[in-house]
């Protein structure tokens, strides 16, 4: 029998996780276990490691009641299979050197229709004596995408067909560490994950990705990304908004179960742990608009809108 497929968590050690990530952590579980697949858990520490954080994380998604198969994996053991990547992008001619910096490209003109931020390609047609130059006066160079496409399309069980421009993505910073758009979709694919459970603030560079995919001749996955929490002002939830993580919560005298049925509460399940939500879990029930948590981050004060 072929092995069954797998979902996925994989956050970055850079700090504590907040009610935000731990939701989306249990959203993955959820969509994987009750669709029989493995649910695997890789560390994606190519930057921002904080010391510590990395077992505080397992830590806390141990302790609201998930679970996982195999061993922990992390993208800082994985380098050469991202640099396999890259050798086999460049032996197709499908890669091309950077040296602009940060700041040009953001003064930059954007490409026509591309996506916000999308590098329009200054470097792609220059010669060889023009890298030179470069590189005598230290520029460290990046390695891009040579995209053949100008968007693309990708299936998303929530928000059904969704299509996006593509651009020249780094595959390599100038300091020589693989990219995040690259080390993921490689990782998906050695680990046969076929489910992609994430934040719905993801779902434009998902296009991105699913090409790079294509070109490398790997599957693409199933998408599903879920809405965020957000704070009072509808922004993105973060540490400074108070008693969001799960450390906070307890020194506020809120236990575990207590945050995941605030947690599940959210998603319209009155269960009281993750064994119970997934007794009944649907992904076709589950909202389509963020989480407001008011106030301070208090769970016993947070709303839907």
């Amino acid at each position: 029998m072929p092995e069954p497929g797998a979902g996925r968590y994989a956050p970055s050690p850079s700090g504590d996780l907040h009610v935000g990530n731990l939701r989306t952590a249990l959203l993955a579980w959820a969509f994987a276990r009750s669709t029989g697949r493995r649910f695997l858990m890789r560390i994606e520490d190519l930057d921002r490691v904080r010391p510590g954080a990395e077992q505080r994380q397992l830590d806390d998604l141990a302790t609201i009641g998930l679970d996982w198969d195999g061993p922990v994996i992390r993208q800082s053991e994985r380098l050469p299979l991202y640099q396999a990547a890259i050798d086999r992008l460049t032996a197709a001619g499908l890669t091309y050197e950077c040296f602009c910096t940060r700041r040009e490209i953001q003064q930059a003109a954007t490409a026509p229709h591309g996506p916000l931020g999308a590098y329009p390609g200054t470097c792609r047609t220059l010669t060889d004596q023009a890298r030179t130059d470069f590189r005598a006066q230290g520029r460290p160079a990046a390695l891009r995408l040579r995209a053949a496409a100008t968007e693309f399309e990708i299936v998303d069980e929530l928000h059904g067909r969704y299509r996006a421009p593509v651009d020249d993505v780094v595959l390599r910073r100038g300091d020589g560490i693989p990219a995040y758009n690259l080390a993921v979709v490689v990782d998906d694919a050695a680990q046969g994950v076929d489910q992609v459970v994430r934040g719905d603030d993801l779902l434009p560079s998902t296009p991105r990705q699913a090409y790079l995919a294509t070109l490398l001749d790997l599957p693409v996955p199933q998408y599903a990304h879920v809405p965020l929490v957000l704070n009072a002002e509808g922004q993105r939830l973060a540490k400074r908004d108070g008693a969001v993580t799960l450390a906070d919560q307890r020194a506020l005298g809120n236990t575990p179960d207590q945050v995941v049925a605030a947690l599940a509460h959210s998603l319209g399940y009155p269960a009281t742990s993750a064994a119970e939500l997934l007794d009944s879990f649907d992904p076709a029930h589950l909202p389509r608009e963020p989480w407001i948590l008011d106030g301070n981050g208090l769970l016993q004060r947070s709303r839907c809108p």
